[in-house]
């Protein structure tokens, strides 16, 4: 075969490498989606954080196994922070606070599809499923879990105004995977203990359905408690409040949709 032809059926042949990127980017696993075109859109007002501020560092625990349910949530689609713009903005303004300080933030998680909080409640409905109890709810029954307030039917986070964020010292490594099946510690053991996170020491891991995640508990001080208190003024002088239940949970006031508990999957970047 004579090299033009032999260039042309390589061509043919060969996925292109922009195409080959996307495949090898996406999340593996990933369960049947819906047709992209039947599903709703973000509505004007939502933004992706990366297009607002690509320094603040993003671990969306919902899109991997590695959270209290043990599966991945319904309605997260692609890794990515979703937010009414001006939780964004406000985001942003805290951001460039704490980069003056050496540090950074961090979220875990940014809107919520209802599909997903539907998603929690059928979970926590399955009294069988136990699997990631040691790390995230060791302390607690599951049969409390409605009762206790760790689970409901709704979230503000559905409104697109609420995430769940931490501080890390820069320059920040990534943390390292979650492999399924490894041997879980209790998300209030010390912190060379419990499972690596990249972030400052909190006192409790993300998502720890204990009282020790209050806030304001007592029982955390020393630098723990500055950690948490860093965090606190960072984000509450840029109109961010918090839950007192979670160090990590902060909604944005006022909030652009305060009644709107919006559906759409994470799934593509908003309009502009």
């Amino acid at each position: 075969m004579n090299r033009p032809r032999f260039r042309a059926v390589l061509r043919a042949f060969v996925l292109p490498a922009a195409a080959l990127l996307t495949l090898l980017s996406l999340p593996a696993a990933a369960p049947p989606a819906r047709a992209a075109s039947a599903e709703p859109r973000p509505p004007r007002g939502f933004v992706a954080l990366a297009d607002v501020d690509p320094t603040i560092l993003q671990e969306m625990r919902y899109v991997t196994v590695h959270n209290f349910t043990g599966h991945r949530v319904d309605g997260y689609l692609r890794p990515m922070c979703v937010l009414t713009r001006e939780a964004a903005d406000a985001l942003h303004r805290a951001q460039r606070s704490l980069l003056r300080r050496g540090y950074g933030l961090k979220v875990y998680d940014c809107y919520r599809p209802q599909r997903a909080v539907n998603d929690f409640v059928e979970w926590a409905k399955d009294l069988a499923d136990t699997r990631m109890k040691a790390e995230f709810y060791p302390r607690v029954e599951k049969t409390r879990l409605f009762e206790d307030g760790y689970i409901a039917a709704k979230s503000g986070h559905s409104r697109g105004s609420t995430l769940d964020v931490t501080i890390v010292r820069l320059p920040a490594w990534p943390t390292r995977p979650y492999v399924p099946g490894e041997p879980l510690v209790p998300c209030y053991a010390p912190r060379e203990q419990r499972f690596p996170d990249n972030s400052v020491d909190m006192g409790t891991g993300f998502d720890c359905f204990d009282t020790l995640s209050h806030t304001l508990d007592p029982r955390i001080t020393g630098v723990q408690r500055a950690n948490r208190l860093l965090l606190k003024s960072a984000l509450e002088r840029e109109g961010f409040v918090n839950l007192p239940e979670e160090w990590w949970h902060y909604t944005f006031k006022p909030e652009p949709f305060p009644d709107t508990y919006f559906d759409f999957p994470v799934l593509r970047r908003p309009a502009p």
